[in-house]
This record gives structure tokens, sequence and C-alpha cells, in this order.
């Protein structure tokens, strides 16, 4: 009997970002295949919250401690790397003794590596933006060095904006040096944008039905 497909879907645990992927979860598992929506331990008491009759929700461990916050996560990326990419490729294997093996992620953006997970087990992936296009390029601009920090003039242009005050822009970039782990965070979602054969992004304008968009190059 052929194999049903099985997509995983990790967003960052931050409701935020939990919330667009869990939409967009259940639009994908409308369309027939099996689809499930990985969180990490730091929210794991959100489980049944989440829990959707269209959408397996499962748990994955993010290194996190009893009672430590997603802030203090965000303090220690590099550990939220290893142990999340660890336990992904755990979760992968046992999958694939199962009758359900994955065969594509779905990856929120600001989890870049997660593509390489995905590759390592014969996987292929896609990021998922989760906040506005218009957000998106205006860190993207600030990645390929459109913009320099600290700002020294009131106004910024950017290519395709019209002329934007500094308080404008995201707090994480206007009010330099305040939250240095989060820009970063926010800037490495492009560390691999070229790779991935796909990116999703999240929109309040209806997508046309069955219509295949392009990644610009």
């Amino acid at each position: 009997m052929e194999k049903e497909t099985h997509i995983l879907v990790i967003p960052y645990p931050i409701q935020g970002h939990i919330n667009p992927m869990l939409q967009f979860s259940k639009r994908l598992a409308s369309k027939g295949p099996r689809v499930t929506l990985l969180i990490t331990s730091s929210i794991s008491k959100s489980k049944q919250a989440l829990q959707h009759t269209s959408v397996n929700v499962d748990t994955i461990s993010d290194g996190s401690e009893e009672g430590e916050t997603v802030e203090s996560l965000i303090a220690n990326l590099d550990r939220f790397r290893l142990t999340v990419s660890q336990s992904l490729s755990e979760f992968i294997q046992k999958q694939n003794l199962f009758k359900h093996p994955s065969c594509f992620i779905v990856y929120d953006c600001i989890l870049p590596w997660v593509l390489n997970v995905a590759r390592e087990h014969g996987l292929d992936g896609a990021p998922f933006f989760t906040q506005s296009c218009a957000v998106n390029a205006i860190y993207y601009h600030l990645h390929r060095g459109a913009m320099r920090l600290p700002f020294e003039e009131p106004t910024v242009s950017l290519p395709s904006f019209p002329p934007l005050e500094t308080s404008d822009l995201p707090s994480v970039i206007y009010r330099t040096g305040s939250y240095p782990a989060l820009l970063d965070l926010a800037l490495q979602q492009f560390s691999n944008i070229q790779q991935p054969n796909w990116l999703f992004f999240s929109t309040f304008n209806e997508l046309e039905p069955e219509k295949n968009f392009s990644r610009a190059h």
C-alpha cells in the first residue's frame, strides 16, 4: 500500500510564530497529507490547546529546564539550535520506523538550520515567514547592508518603500542595541535564503488556488 504523505511543521516556540504556522498546517492538512505540528518542550503545556482534528501535534526537546522561559531560550540560541537539531533528527528517524515516515519539513524562517537537518535525512524543506512581507523586507535590506546601525538620519530610504521614519521600523532595529539577540535571530533567517526550493509567506490576502509562484532570485 502506498505510504501516506507526511509533512512536519516546526515553529519557533513563541505564540506569534505558532499561530500562523498552526493555521497553515490546518489548511495544508485539508488538502490531504498527514501534517504534524512539532512544538518544543518549553511550551509543552500548550499541547492540548493546540490539538486539532486534522493536525497532529507532537513534542521534541529544546533543552529547556523546569520553569524556563522563552526569553532565556533566546539568550541561549546555540543551545536551542543544537538540542532541537538532535531531537528533530531523532524524531525523523523514529517516524521512519513506522508507517508515517516524514517526506518534507516546513520550518519557521528564523530556524534556517532545520533545512540542514532535513537534508541530512534525505528530506526537503522550506521556510515559512510568519511576519508581514514588509517587515521581512526591512530585515532583508538590513541583512544586505542597505541600512547601517546606528542611524545617522531621522529617515530611512529603502527600495520599494516610501521614506520611513526610524520609529516606523521594527523596535529591534530602531532601538539600536536594545535587543541584540532578537535582532540576530531576525537576520539569521536570510543566512541560507537561496538554498530552499520554495518560500512560504503568511498573508491576509486570499491566495489564488492551485497557482504556483516562482521564487525570485
